[in-house]
């Protein structure tokens, strides 16, 4: 069966002014419209086709005669996680587990808001900036190229923030250290975060 553009969790003019329905009808509604297409074409009457997506991610991670299979799933993947790590009532702190579990493992939020701003700003050319929980039980930001994502690591993402010149160029241009200090501040979904980190223990 193919798959489909799944729906944002919010209408496209929600976060604003942090991020303008201009930017979510482009990113939402063509870059992510694009890659669920092209997924489509590429495992059509294949044996991939069958599968879910976090299977043909695993399936094509690191082999470079299905690259674009995997930049094209991951794409998918990656795009839905970030729709859903954004809220119109996002921002502000954590509470209870996952905040008591970055102070232990960040020192306090303010030290983890500058290792997740720092991820995110200095990730060359295109990529993602995570919130992860390795498989030592530790919290970790991590960042990542083009469409690589934690999964392929073994590592349970708690959320993503896209640092992909068209998730903020529209709103911010070249500025994107507002652009992730908007997202922490104003956008983050921390219940969507805990869901991920309670699913995890």
């Amino acid at each position: 069966m193919a798959f489909e553009l799944p729906p944002l969790p919010y209408e496209e003019e929600a976060l604003e002014p942090h991020i303008s329905a201009r930017t979510l009808s482009f990113h939402y509604g063509k870059h992510h419209q694009a890659y669920v297409t092209n997924l489509n074409s590429l495992i059509q009457d294949t044996e991939l086709a069958k599968k879910s997506l976090e299977e043909i991610i695993r399936l094509t991670a690191r082999d470079e005669e299905k690259v674009g299979i995997f930049n094209n799933a991951a794409q998918v993947w990656n795009h839905t996680f970030y729709w859903h790590s954004m809220s119109p009532q996002g921002g502000g702190e954590p509470k209870g587990a996952l905040a008591e579990k970055i102070k232990e493992d960040f020192g306090n939020f303010e030290e983890f808001k500058k290792f997740f701003k720092q991820a995110g700003v200095s990730q060359f050319g295109s990529g993602w900036a995570w919130l992860v929980l390795n498989k030592e039980g530790n919290l970790e930001v991590m960042k990542t190229s083009n469409a690589d994502l934690p999964m392929v690591y073994e590592k349970k993402t708690l959320f993503t923030c896209d640092v992909w010149e068209h998730a903020y160029y529209l709103d911010y241009q070249n500025r994107r250290p507002d652009y992730v200090d908007a997202f922490l501040n104003h956008l983050v979904n921390w219940e969507f975060a805990q869901r991920n980190f309670d699913s995890s223990r």
